[in-house]
């Protein structure tokens, strides 16, 4: 079982960054491709960036390409927003996925460990 924390959520004001942390609970996220989603109020959960094991493979939901950025190391997986919009409102989500080496997911459902989730509020 692997326990995923996420950090680094909080009220910014548009056109702000933040940046977003997820660690797996004593353990490293080497083995694991990884991914972020969010939810709005109302609405389902939306992909939003995958990075593969290596780091090599990465995708990105359209609307937040050139604004997002996702990274890792072989302890925590991160997402630094910047340009923020009210539309970024959500609660964001990490995700560990076992069973991609070199190629990454956008379907919440490959994904088999999930953590919290950190509540994300952008201000207009």
């Amino acid at each position: 079982q692997v326990q995923l924390v996420e950090s680094g959520g909080g009220l910014v004001q548009a056109g702000g960054l933040l940046r977003l942390s997820c660690a797996a609970s004593g353990r490293t996220l080497s083995r694991y491709a990884m991914g972020w989603f969010r939810q709005a109020p109302g609405t389902g959960r939306e992909f939003v960036a995958a990075i593969s094991r290596n780091g090599n493979s990465i995708s990105y939901e359209d609307s937040v390409k050139g604004r997002f950025t996702i990274s890792r190391d072989d302890a925590k997986v991160y997402l630094q927003m910047s340009s923020l919009k009210p539309e970024d409102t959500a609660v964001y989500y990490c995700a560990a996925d076992s069973s991609r080496h070199y190629s990454v997911s956008r379907y919440q459902n490959d994904y088999e460990y999930w953590g919290q989730g950190t509540q994300v509020t952008v201000s207009s």
